[in-house]
Order: C-alpha cells, then structure tokens, then sequence
C-alpha cells in the first residue's frame, strides 16, 4: 500500500514563503487596480462620488404677464402649472423675522399660499421677495413685493411642485442664458426668468415628538434614529392660522425657517397648529404669545444651546406641502410620496390621523400625547 510522501521542514518552508510572494504581488496589483477604477469614477461621476446633489425639478418664471409658468424634472417631463398675472414693485424690509436665519438666494418659506425668497439680510432683519397666487393674499409677502400668478393656493408651486426651504433661485436676465444667483443687486426685472432649482436631499424617513415637557424630538433614517431635539412647550390646541383654508387636515401648510404649521381642518375651513424651534420664541417679537398659548409648540435643541432656526430636517430641506387632489407629478411614486403627513396618539394609544378640528380651540389636542411627522419621498420605498 502506498504511502503518501513526507516532505521536509525546509522544502515546505520554501513553498510557503514562494506562495506568500505570489498571493502578495496579486493583491498589490488588485488593490493598484481597484484604486485606478474608483479614480476614475469619481472624476467621470461626481454626482456619485456626493461633491453635489442631483436636481429634481426646476421652476421657470418669467417676468412677463401673461407668460406661463412652467417645470421641468430630471427625466424629462415638463408642464405649465400657471400664467404671470402681476409683477413686483418692490421687496419686503423688514420682512418676517425667522426669514433672517435663511441663506440669500435661496427660498425661505414654502406654503400653499405663498413662496418667499431670501433676497439679502441687512441689519439682521431678512429683505424678501415672494410668490402668491392671485386669488390669496398672504400677509408676510408685503403690499407689492410679490410675483402673483394664476395657480390656485394649495396647487403648482404651492402644491405637487412646491420648493422645500433651501432651494436655490437664480434669475437669467433677458437676451442671455447664464443664470446668476438672485441677491438685492441681481432683482428680476421685465423680461428676465426667475429659476428656482429644486434638488435632492438626504434625509430620514420621519420625526417622533413625544409632546410632554422634556420630550424627545427622534429623526428615524436608515442608520437607526438620533435625537434632534426636546419639547419646551408641548401643544394642546388649534388657532386660526389662515392659510390652513387651502390645506387638508394632517398635511403640512407651511414651513420655513422657524415654523411648521400643520392644518387640522379640511379645505375650506381654517384650524391648524404651529411648532416652533425656541429661537423663534426668544427672539422674535411677533412669537412673545406662544408662551402662553396653547397653539404652539416650542422645541429646542438636543445640546440646550445651539440654534435651531434655519437647521434640518425640520426647519429646512425637507418639508414640503405636497400634491393636492389630483396633481401628478413624474411617477406613482413621486405622487403619492412627496408630502409631508402627521399622525397622532392620544392618550399614549395606537397611531391615528389627527383630529379635525376647526377654528380657535385651546385644548381641543390635550389628549395627543405623540406626534409623528413622515417626511417626503420621490422614490420607491427600500430601493
């Protein structure tokens, strides 16, 4: 019977060390050429290697009556969503004081009655221009300052097309096609097109606030949860916030850089509720009356100090009213996904849609002891 043969310390040894030779020169090259192909597609790819994000969606509006406004999406579909029926005279200075806390040359307040853009700050106080449809008025655009056009609140630009806080405007002036940020010396004028760039953002998937004293505001994503922030001034009832008419209940009527106002009545009717962050409350002098009334929520940050005006999820990027009835936007998904819902448990119960509530009722919400915010989405769900 054959015996296998028996080799040696030393020719074992050899093999070995000539194995180990080969299995490192291998790796080396591989890893060479692993370096070489991620190179070079971060240079062919810089969208994917995230030096910037991808755009949405861009809003043309020309500063000519008449004249349609139009959109365009990233694959291609475009539509007219209004007319140009009035141009501005003038901006707003002072404007509302949250608008101070936006960037210039960005919007700073997206509703479904009203787009307001951040022109410059001067003096610490935000000069704004603003978008309205003409058969609204809103009262933070200031008498003039505004572009009205014909789309009814609640729907284009103000709906299923609506610009998060944070979206970059530029205006091409007319006779050239180079677009330049919008800024106190760069105003839109007769003839020129106002852009408003709408593009893609991480971020979670929702917000729990649980509305006691102390609570916790929790962003979920898909890396787990971080707690952004804690209640100061827990919510208890509805006021008459007016541009709730155009918004049904548990959807989103307004945000920017210091409020989110929910409307907690159908369309037609006026009801909602607003969450500050504590800058608001502090430094503004038109918010002194949210400490003592029950139509506000107060929060503030997760570290007790920093500012939390003009920051993300909540009060930037990320909000948005969304498509009304019967608005499409570029597929199923988009549609049924780009809008900012709440929910609500009373009592510490199940999750349940928030309670209609119209007008002025100081504790008509006492009972809701959690609040949970699902932000928008343009893709299919876990793809």
């Amino acid at each position: 019977m054959l015996q296998p043969k028996i080799t040696g310390p030393f020719i074992l040894n050899k093999k070995f060390s000539f194995l180990q030779h080969i299995v490192s020169k291998t790796t080396n090259t591989l890893l060479f050429v692993t370096i070489i192909l991620l190179s070079a597609a971060v240079v062919c790819s810089p969208a994917r290697a995230g030096t910037a994000p991808s755009i949405l969606y861009k809003i043309s509006i020309p500063m000519e009556p008449g004249k349609d406004v139009t959109v365009s999406s990233f694959n291609g579909t475009a539509a007219v969503i209004g007319q140009v029926t009035a141009l501005p005279q003038t901006t707003r200075w002072p404007s509302y004081s949250a608008s101070a806390w936006g960037t210039p040359g960005e919007v700073c307040a997206s509703a479904v009655n009203a787009v307001h853009m951040l022109v410059s700050v001067e003096k610490e106080k935000g000069r704004t221009l603003s978008i309205i449809p003409r058969e609204t008025i809103a009262p933070a655009a200031g008498p003039g300052a505004s572009v009205v056009i014909s789309s009814k609140a609640g729907t284009g630009i103000f709906g299923a097309w609506a610009p998060p806080v944070g979206s970059k405007i530029s205006v091409i002036k007319k006779g050239s096609d180079k677009p330049s940020p919008l800024s106190v010396n760069n105003l839109p004028q007769k003839g020129d097109t106002l852009i408003i760039t709408v593009q893609t953002m991480d971020h979670g998937y929702m917000a729990e606030i649980e509305n006691r004293p102390g609570g916790r505001v929790t962003e979920w994503s898909k890396d787990g949860y971080r707690i952004i922030g804690r209640v100061i001034r827990p919510l208890a009832g509805t006021g008459r916030f007016e541009g709730t008419l155009f918004q049904k209940t548990g959807s989103l009527r307004a945000n920017h850089c210091g409020v989110i106002d929910f409307s907690s009545s159908q369309i037609g009717k006026i009801g909602g509720f607003q969450i500050i962050p504590w800058d608001h409350a502090l430094l503004s002098k038109e918010m002194q009356g949210s400490w003592d009334m029950t139509q506000w929520m107060i929060i503030g940050p997760s570290d007790g100090r920093s500012m939390m005006g003009g920051t993300s999820p909540l009060f930037k990027g990320v909000l948005v009213s969304g498509p009304s009835e019967g608005e499409l936007l570029w597929d199923i998904w988009s549609t049924y996904g780009r809008r900012s819902l709440i929910l609500a448990r009373k009592n510490g119960g199940p999750w349940e849609k928030l309670p209609e509530v119209t007008g002025r009722n100081d504790y008509a919400l006492k009972d809701v002891t959690h609040l949970k915010i699902y932000f928008p989405f343009t893709d299919e769900p876990a793809l």
